[in-house]
């Protein structure tokens, strides 16, 4: 099957690119480089571009018109930085993404996965959420993933798109090949982080918020590997007409979370990665972030009943391939 995957040189995208190559399709990337890596794209079909140029993603069809699905990752993904930059965030991540819907409905593509995220959810009493439990997104960067939520949903009820909405929690790691991985030069996922530390680039690592209602009072997070997250993508394609005609009433429209259904808290996340890295990083604590939370775990029955998946690498597993990716940036990338 012939798959575009909007956001293709990024973290995500990249793997999910390599996960689909892997199951015999064919991923036809597109993507900006705003933030993407270009090496990401080598040996793949790739269009730079942005998902907002109606010229260019219509070329993109016409010259490719076996896509089936279109598998949505471009996005502006930093917490703290939508704090700041509000306008460049809902640009990005909700008005071109408005257009490219509008673009997919005027080619007539009835299939979209897309990247979505459990910074959406309320907090809730046991930390645990099921796809129906509350919503309450505490950051611009969340609300933009929320309001595309709703675009999705709207389009499919009035226009005929079919679209499968995957909440993402937290993903770690890198492709276990080793073709990508985490590629900003100051990142801010945490394992990204603690790598970082490890390797003598940040001073120490930082637990940012202390104080909240869990456990040891770090925030608690559900770490997936994003080799796991991949390869549920894939099976979101695979299984994407079998979804919708399963389903009652004609629904075009569904949300699925993606998580291990673990709750690991950022002090035992710390714990295990001294562990694996075999040495005591220098550490502290410091005020929670612009836009955090207590956190949240996923519920995955669902996963498991539409997409026949559940996670399966550990956090050690991801932890290893996050400190093999940052050994190797710079032959990848040109930079640690």
């Amino acid at each position: 099957m012939k798959v575009l995957v909007t956001g293709g040189a990024g973290y995500i995208g990249s793997t999910v690119c390599s996960a689909l190559l892997d199951s015999g399709h064919m991923p036809v990337i597109l993507d900006s480089l705003v933030t993407g890596q270009e090496v990401f794209t080598q040996g793949r079909i790739f269009y730079k571009g942005d998902i907002a140029d109606a010229a260019l993603v219509g070329r993109l069809f016409d010259e490719h018109p076996d896509i089936q699905v279109v598998v949505h990752c471009a996005a502006l993904i930093v917490v703290p930085e939508s704090m700041e930059k509000p306008y460049e965030y809902y640009r990005e991540n909700v008005s071109k993404s408005t257009e490219f819907f509008k673009i997919l409905v005027d080619r007539g593509i009835s299939g979209v996965v897309f990247s979505s995220s459990a910074s959406i959810y309320s907090v809730v009493e046991n930390f645990k959420v099921t796809e129906d439990s509350p919503l309450a997104p505490q950051s611009p960067y969340a609300r933009t993933k929320f309001m595309m939520e709703m675009v999705l949903k709207d389009f499919a009820t009035a226009y005929g798109l079919r679209g499968i909405a995957l909440r993402y929690f937290n993903p770690i790691g890198a492709d276990p090949k080793l073709r990508s991985g985490i590629h900003v030069r100051e990142p801010s996922h945490v394992v990204g982080k603690l790598v970082d530390c490890a390797r003598g680039k940040l001073p120490k690592f930082e637990v940012t918020g202390v104080n909240w209602p869990t456990r040891d009072g770090s925030g608690l997070r559900d770490y997936i590997h994003v080799w796991d997250l991949a390869r549920a993508h894939v099976a979101a394609v695979e299984k994407f007409n079998g979804i919708f005609h399963s389903k009652p009433n004609n629904e075009r429209y569904e949300v699925i979370n993606l998580g291990t259904g673990q709750g690991v808290t950022v002090k035992e996340l710390l714990a295990s990665f001294e562990r694996v890295f075999g040495k005591a990083l220098n550490k502290g604590e410091a005020p929670p972030r612009p836009g955090d939370n207590a956190g949240s775990y996923a519920s995955c029955e669902k996963a498991q009943d539409l997409l026949l998946w559940k996670a399966e690498k550990s956090i050690d597993e991801g932890i290893r391939d996050a400190l093999r990716w940052g050994e190797m940036r710079r032959t990848v990338l040109g930079y640690d």
